[in-house]
Parts: structure tokens; C-alpha cells; sequence
């Protein structure tokens, strides 16, 4: 017998320190989906509403579940960045997007950006999708700890999102389901203010899931609420099949007072897409002034994110070789961006070589591990008392040795 959705709850809030929600969600059994925009001028209002709106016409036909949701996202993707070419007060908008389609005994998931899907089964909450972000990409690389990772001050930059690009490339799976999960869609305004763990006891306490709706979003507010919060909950069984809401979604005020209802998105989408089948866009001078805009842009953001990853990582510091190869204390990420952008400095090197250590420690100047300033710096005491090195000046504690700090010089840190 095929799993049915047998409840479904959702709410949104707009947190504690936003003045405007833009999150946005679709409930529309068997499909559920969140979406987080980012962009100033209610331009991450928008894009999220694109992207929820996006299944309201969807005719799934003959598509497999990951493919419908792969089409979706991609046609939403190329309706926010259409809209964010046309209006420049819109450029670079975007949204995250996380989808979740029960078909049969499986849900499949489509996924880009931040927000997530987490399975709660037998006593247990399992994360089903990877965030597309700066931290869980130094997380994967091994340059973060899951702890460390969890209280990132960059924690919120992400690589991937519909919108910024023409092209988007989403994460699509599929996981077998069994009676009583429940599953869970959420933007990061909940993730970042309370712990998988206690999410779970919140699941697994609640009557109802309305219930554990409504205290996800006043424990996310309890701890902060820095970011709006929406939740989206439902449950599979083999029972008699849940109400559904018709267009079940949410969008913040200043959408709606914009005219940007669901209905006048898809028409606004009909009508770009006659007027590119009517005439293709002219060449000359106006397209050449947006292809130099783009790149502007494309300069900046990447200029931000390097600025902010840096001043954000100033109290984070790791052991390296430096270009001498002795051993080095770094401060910032062992992490390179493009253009030649590093997010670390020297800040002092130990008359100790690298190469004279044994090789334990040898591995562990190389591995970059993360480390406070006063744990690098004992390391490296630790290090210099082994191998018994020729007598130095006494270090102080400002990571220096006196009369000796470092140039800054680079070799320490990237991939």
C-alpha cells in the first residue's frame, strides 16, 4: 500500500531582528517546498515567491519526481534571474530552494542553497541535504570541526542560489520512506538559532504537528531570531490521506502590495517569454553596457564575501610552513578565493624547520587544523621544546616573538 501524507502543518515568522519576511513556502500536497531570498529592495521577497509560485502551474506529466523538481527549479531560476536583467534595482537577487515530492514509498528531494530537509524517524532527525555554503565547504574540505562549523560568524554566505546565475545546477535524491516519518523543510532562520538535537525533542515530544510548528519557530525567536523563520512539517502513513489547503503559500507584505501575487508572476512570465519568442534581444551598445553591469557586479559580490570571510576570521588562527619552511603561525582560513584573494596572514615564524620535526608533528603543522591564538602558540612551544632549537628571544603572547613579528608573507594556508 502506497504512503499517503496523513498531516501537514507549516508557519512562518519574520524573527526578532528583520522587518520584513522573506521567506516563502508551498504546501500543495504531494509537493512541499521552502524558499529564503537574499537581495536588497524586496528583491529577496520576490525571487522566493518565484520559486514557491513555480508549482503552482507545474504539469509534472510523465517526469520522474527528481526530474519535475529539477525542471522546476531550473524554470524558477530563469525567471528570477529574467526579472533581475530587466530591473536593476533586482540585480544579483536570488533565493534558496528545498522541495520535497512523495511519490509512492519515496520522497524525493531537489536542493540549492541553505535551507534544508531533515527526516525524523524512530527517535531520530537525519539531515537529507548538503548546504551549499562558504563553512560547509571548509567543513568538507576538513578545515572546520562540525562544532566549529555550527557557530561560523560566515556561516550564512552561500555559493549556490537561484537567480544570480542563468545557470544553476541543483542537487536532486531520492530516499525509500516508512510510516510515521516525518519530514521537515526549513530555511537557515531556524538551523542557526537552535541545534539539531533539540529540534529533535521538539519532534518528538509534540501532540500534533502544528504543535511542533509553532515551538520550532518560538524556540528559534527564544534564541535570537536573527533571521525569518518557516518551517514546513508532514508526515507519511498508511492512513486516510490529510486535507489539502489549495495554494497553501506564504509571501511577506511588501510582495503583495508590489502586485507580485502568484497569479501576476506567471503572467508576468508568460508575457517575457512571448516577447523573447516575438524578437531576441538587440545587439549593440545597451548589451554590451549589461554584459561590463554583470561583471561589475560579479567583481563585487566576490570582493564582499572575500572582505567579510576575512574580518571574520581574524580570531582564528593555524599552523603552517612558511616559505623558509619553518614552522609558521597563521591567522585567518587556510582557504584561497579566486583572483588571488587569501583569507589568511603570517603573523610570526618559530627558528624551527619544518623538516627537522618527526614526522607526527610534521603532519600536524600541515594539516591546519583551527586552533585559538593561545593553543597555536603553546603548539608551537610544545614543538620548539622538542627539537630543542638554538636559543631565541622569549615569545610573548601577542603571537610574536619581541622585536621579531612577522611580514605578513603568504605560504602557510590555501588548498
Amino acid at each position: 500500500m502506497a504512503l499517503r501524507i496523513v498531516e501537514q502543518a507549516y508557519m512562518s515568522d519574520t524573527g526578532r531582528q528583520r522587518t520584513a519576511n522573506e521567506d516563502s513556502f508551498f504546501a500543495g500536497s504531494p509537493v512541499f517546498a521552502v524558499a529564503d531570498g537574499m537581495g536588497g529592495a524586496q528583491a529577496g521577497e520576490v525571487a522566493s515567491r518565484i520559486a514557491a509560485e513555480s508549482f503552482a502551474p507545474a504539469d509534472r506529466g510523465e517526469s520522474s519526481p527528481e526530474a519535475y523538481l529539477r525542471s522546476v527549479a531550473e524554470e524558477a531560476n530563469r525567471r528570477i534571474h529574467g526579472l533581475a536583467e530587466e530591473d536593476e534595482a533586482r540585480t544579483g537577487m536570488g533565493t534558496t530552494f528545498t522541495a520535497a515530492l512523495v511519490d509512492g514509498d519515496d520522497v524525493s528531494v531537489a536542493h540549492v542553497g541553505d535551507s534544508r530537509a531533515y527526516v525524523f524517524r524512530d527517535g531520530d532527525l537525519r539531515l537529507l541535504t548538503s548546504d551549499h555554503s562558504l563553512v560547509e565547504e571548509l567543513l568538507r574540505q576538513g578545515k572546520l570541526t562540525r562544532e566549529q562549523a555550527d557557530d561560523h560568524p560566515q556561516r550564512s554566505i552561500i555559493t549556490r542560489a537561484l537567480g544570480p546565475e542563468p545557470d544553476v545546477e541543483v542537487d536532486t535524491m531520492t530516499y525509500r520512506a516508512k510510516p510515521d516519518d516525518v519530514y521537515l523543510l526549513c530555511s537557515d532562520g531556524l538551523t542557526t538559532m537552535i541545534k539539531d538535537d533539540e529540534i529533535a525533542a521538539i519532534l518528538a515530544r509534540s501532540a500534533s504537528l502544528e504543535h511542533a510548528a509553532r515551538e520550532l519557530v518560538e524556540r528559534a525567536n527564544e534564541a535570537g531570531g536573527r533571521d525569518n523563520i518557516t518551517v514546513v512539517l508532514f508526515r507519511v502513513g498508511e492512513g486516510e490521506a490529510a486535507a489539502v489547503e489549495e495554494g497553501a503559500t506564504l509571501v511577506g507584505p511588501t510582495a503583495a502590495e508590489a502586485g507580485l501575487s502568484g497569479p501576476a508572476v506567471r503572467e508576468a512570465a508568460r508575457d517575457r517569454a512571448a516577447r523573447g519568442r516575438e524578437a531576441p534581444e538587440p545587439a549593440g551598445r545597451r548589451s554590451r553596457v549589461r554584459r561590463w553591469l554583470k561583471v561589475m557586479a560579479a567583481l563585487v559580490l566576490v570582493a564582499g564575501v572575500a572582505a567579510a570571510a576575512f574580518l571574520g576570521a581574524r580570531q582564528i588562527y593555524f599552523l603552517g610552513g612558511d616559505e623558509g619552511g619553518r614552522v609558521a603561525l597563521y591567522r585567518g582560513l587556510p582557504y584561497e578565493l579566486p583572483f588571488g584573494i587569501d583569507l589568511y596572514s603570517e603573523v610570526s615564524s618559530s627558528p624551527i624547520q619544518v623538516s627537522s620535526l618527526p614526522e607526527p608533528d610534521q603532519r600536524t603543522v600541515a594539516d591546519h587544523e583551527l586552533r585559538s591564538e593561545d593553543d597555536a602558540l603553546s603548539l608551537i612551544d610544545s614543538l620548539e621544546a622538542r627539537v630543542e632549537p638554538e636559543p631565541r628571544p622569549r615569545r610573548d603572547r601577542t603571537g610574536g616573538n619581541r622585536g621579531d613579528r612577522g611580514d605578513g608573507g603568504s605560504g602557510g594556508g590555501g588548498n
